[in-house]
């Protein structure tokens, strides 16, 4: 965070206020992410609190995606769902899968909001166990009928394969696919059909525009939502950085 915001009474409110008025005409929804206002407390908590009202306020059809990541037992899953989706009021959230779905129906049971399912992820190290390989006919993969599965899966792609035929129901699941990895990128798109996809990992991490349009585009050219965090939010000029990269992603899909 640039130092002038740091001097500041509420900086990170202070903060996000400044790069909403910046870029708010140039992107489809906001995502902050939880661990920053966390490591804060109290203050922190309060912080994000407000920029969940200042968007509702001031960009009322702006969706906010909360970068969340959570994932437990059911019961402490219904906490976690309402403070996301009750007492911030964001519209998304991003979770983890690795306890299943009886324990992750909490947030799945909110109809009207979209839930996004880690995947396969843009850190470095997201290969050590998704990219372990299955064998299929060693599984009990009856609910996954109608779906074309490679011969040795993923299991990146079994938790795509899942997702899309079991868990689906409220027609609110989504997937976080990394930019990072254009080819595992590639294989989920083909699973999961025109599924939206959550597509982080482009500037700071490495990811490439045309590359991931290339693999996530859906049929109807659309269905990834590109996440561009540090840089653009840290550039000397966020608002140019942002119009940039919203010009290279409509270059690429046309």
């Amino acid at each position: 965070m640039p130092e002038r915001f740091q001097k500041t009474i509420h900086p990170q409110f202070t903060f996000n206020k400044w790069i909403i008025d910046q870029t708010h005409d140039l992107v489809c929804c906001f995502k902050p992410n939880s661990a920053f206002y966390e490591a804060r407390g109290a203050e922190g908590i309060a912080e994000l609190k407000a920029t969940c009202d200042y968007i509702r306020e001031k960009r009322p059809h702006m969706p906010i995606l909360f970068d969340f990541k959570r994932g437990d037992i059911g019961n402490t899953n219904n906490a976690y769902a309402q403070f996301a989706f009750e007492y911030l009021n964001v519209d998304a959230i991003t979770l983890q899968p690795y306890q299943g779905i009886e324990a992750l129906q909490p947030f799945l049971d909110y109809k009207e909001k979209g839930i996004f399912i880690l995947c396969k992820t843009s850190n470095p190290g997201s290969g050590e166990f998704q990219n372990t390989e299955i064998n299929p006919t060693r599984l009990n993969l009856a609910s996954l009928q109608g779906l074309t599965l490679p011969e040795q899966l993923h299991l990146y792609e079994f938790v795509a394969s899942q997702i899309v035929t079991n868990w689906n129901k409220n027609k609110n699941c989504m997937l976080v696919v990394g930019a990072t990895y254009p080819e595992e990128l590639k294989r989920i798109r083909d699973i999961v059909g025109d599924m939206t996809l959550l597509v982080p990992g482009l500037g700071t991490q490495g990811g490439e525009v045309e590359k991931t349009l290339n693999a996530g585009l859906n049929s109807k050219k659309k269905g990834v939502i590109i996440n561009a965090s540090r840089s653009v939010i840290f550039a000397e000029n966020p608002r140019e950085e942002a119009l940039k990269l919203r010009d290279q992603i409509n270059q690429h899909r046309n």
